[in-house]
């Protein structure tokens, strides 16, 4: 492994250096922090009301939310809001912080609240639109107060709000046409701690805001600029990482224990599996096609799998195998609803001999003799299990799944298509097997996570639904607990649906926990030290769009110079190589290159080990397109 590192950082080294260089302008590099690992486009949208096709950091950095959430601590943190409460059943006071201000100097109140969620009333397109069918009336009851009137109170997507809806200020939005399709990119104005100051084709410049508001709470972010660059490479990450070009990275990173020993390069964890759980990845079963359409079946396929093995293989166990409900244990907010005794009841674990035993009692036997099982009608068992090409972790798990149900007479094919097919597939329900994660990451509310995971307005096979439950399951009482959860104030009934879903979940077992799909955190301190640990676990460090408010922000605010603010480094632009073609990127001034408004471009990812970190955004999509269940 030492060599082989040693080799690919070699290579890098080499290519680097054929790297045309034009200068830009002097950055302090003490004073300046490179990021990456939730940048796969060029920053071209900076519309925080179209949080899926915004630039990481759109909101966060630069427009902020009423609270943040603490993962680590299951906690719900003021941040606009000085606090939050129920007043009664139907009615949510916020009070607003003293001192509020916008990026322009003017002043944030009330009235900016109370118009930024009437703006999603008015336009449909925006990502907390639906929010509406419920949601009643906002009042500015003064400048510092705010009520939100339910005509249903839904409170654990109120929850989920709360640390993800953006203020917008009302005196630059309200003049401001086709709010959806409005990119942004001219000098965006929130009331952030950092601000735009450039971009270019393969990074977001921000400088910090020291008239932010927030300096009086929280103090000052020690970083002056954030650089959040592309890196299409895993392998040009570890690189960029090991010669001090990168401080913070959100990639799956090869070889970290070389990296770890010879670099001192730090993890959340010393030791393996060295990441935080980031989200679940399951195997996706198309509950519509037979012989998937049997949870017999599904269980056999669940006992033949071996997440030990997929963990090793795929991702040199820098995850680690999921629970049989898939459910993110290491964080508090899943924890306390976990329901052992129906996983013990119920549950399963790699065992072969009894997936052949279901398999035979079902009647699937090998009746040509060529190693695989047939239908009970004589028919060939053939399935295929699809996951986007270049992402090459699952494109390991998928060989590993079709080899272990090899090994029980399941004929399985991985195929990579391309993202796009693969998507249109995932949506369509077109497909037999399938590896996703798009939205089953941590949440302040697991009734978020099993929406996505058992969502209940499904379409029919052919027609797209963007939602989640990609499988198409369907089961009247998980809608029905679905929404008595959402609408539940007593924590302990709460408690019960929670339990009776999983025990439903376990039974029928829809889909397939593989791994949970890590938290990929790794950082230099040759420029900044007092990074967030298992040891000084002070924030969540990633960067992904939607984890700004989740412990990205923290970070910045707990992270400290290495050394003395003296040295400057050349800001240049990088070089990508596509198919032998070179792309030269030039930076463009945001103040002085005013740009025109543009269409919104959605985030797209290029093949990348992490698998889907670019779409952690697609985790609002299953509330945008949701309908209220009447």
């Amino acid at each position: 492994m030492r060599k082989i590192l040693s080799i690919v950082l070699g290579l890098a080294v080499f290519l680097s250096l054929l790297e045309p260089i034009s200068a830009q302008e002097e950055l302090p590099r003490s004073e300046t922090i490179y990021v990456g690992g939730g940048l796969w486009s060029q920053p071209n949208n900076f519309n925080p009301l179209v949080s899926w096709a915004a630039v990481t950091g759109t909101i966060g950095l630069i427009y902020e939310t009423l609270f943040i959430y603490d993962p680590l601590k299951d906690k719900l943190e003021p941040w606009l809001a000085e606090s939050g409460k129920w007043v009664s059943d139907t009615v949510y006071e916020v009070k607003l912080r003293e001192g509020l201000t916008w990026q322009d100097g003017k002043p944030l109140t009330a009235e900016d609240v109370k118009f930024t969620f009437e703006l999603a009333k008015k336009n449909p397109g925006i990502s907390f639109s639906p929010i509406w069918s419920w949601l009643s009336e906002v009042k500015a009851i003064d400048d510092r107060t705010v009520q939100f009137i339910f005509k249903e109170p839904h409170y654990e997507e109120w929850k989920y709000w709360l640390y993800n809806i953006p203020i917008v200020p009302e005196h630059i939005w309200k003049d401001i046409k086709d709010p959806v399709n409005y990119a942004n990119t001219d000098n965006p104005i929130g009331s952030g701690m950092y601000k735009l100051y450039k971009r270019d084709q393969m990074r977001a410049i921000f400088i910090r805001n020291d008239n932010w508001w927030g300096i009086k709470y929280f103090g000052k972010p020690a970083p002056k600029y954030i650089v959040y660059v592309i890196v299409y490479s895993n392998n040009l990450a570890l690189s960029m990482l090991v010669k001090g070009d990168l401080d913070w990275s959100n990639f799956f990173i090869p070889g970290v224990p070389d990296v770890k020993s010879k670099y001192g390069i730090v993890t959340w964890f010393d030791k393996e599996p060295y990441h935080l759980p980031a989200n679940t990845a399951f195997l996706f079963l198309n509950n519509q096609k037979a012989p998937l359409n049997n949870p017999e079946f599904r269980r056999a396929i669940a006992y033949a799998i071996n997440p030990k093995e997929i963990a090793a293989r795929a991702s040199q166990n820098q995850v680690t195998p999921a629970d049989p409900t898939g459910l993110l244990l290491q964080y508090p907010a899943f924890k306390r609803i976990y329901y052992k005794e129906a996983v013990e009841k119920y549950g399963f674990t790699y065992d072969p001999k009894k997936a052949n035993e279901i398999l035979d009692r079902l009647g699937f036997k090998d009746v040509n003799g060529d190693g695989y099982r047939e239908f009970p009608d004589g028919k060939p068992l053939k399935l295929t299990i699809i996951v986007p090409y270049g992402w090459t972790d699952w494109m390991e798990m998928a060989r590993i799944i079709s080899e272990q149900l090899g090994l029980v007479g399941i004929r399985v094919e991985p195929k990579f298509p391309d993202y796009s097919k693969y998507y249109e597939d995932l949506t369509k329900g077109t497909f037999d097997m399938a590896i996703n994660n798009f939205g089953s990451q941590v949440y302040a509310t697991p009734w978020q996570w099993f929406n996505w995971l058992l969502y209940p307005d499904v379409t029919p096979i052919g027609k797209p639904t963007y939602s989640g439950n990609w499988g198409r399951y369907k089961n009247e009482r998980v809608t029905e607990l679905l929404h008595l959860i959402n609408i539940e104030k007593d924590e302990n009934k709460k408690l019960q649906y929670y339990h009776e879903l999983q025990e439903i979940f376990l039974k029928d077992l829809p889909y397939i926990p593989l791994v949970y799909n890590g938290a990929w955190f790794e950082a230099s301190t040759q420029y900044w030290t007092n990074w967030p640990t298992e040891h000084n676990p002070y924030a969540f460090p990633i960067t992904w769009q939607g984890y700004w408010q989740m412990g990205g922000l923290k970070t910045l605010l707990g992270i400290k110079p290495a050394q003395k603010p003296t040295e400057t480094v050349k800001e240049k632009t990088q070089t990508v190589v596509v198919t032998e073609t070179v792309v030269k990127t030039e930076t463009e001034k945001i103040t002085e290159t005013p740009t025109t408004t543009q269409s919104p471009t959605t985030t797209t990812t290029k093949g990348g080990i992490c698998g889907p970190a670019a779409l952690i955004g697609l985790a609002a999509i299953p509330l945008l397109l949701r309908r209220r269940r009447k």
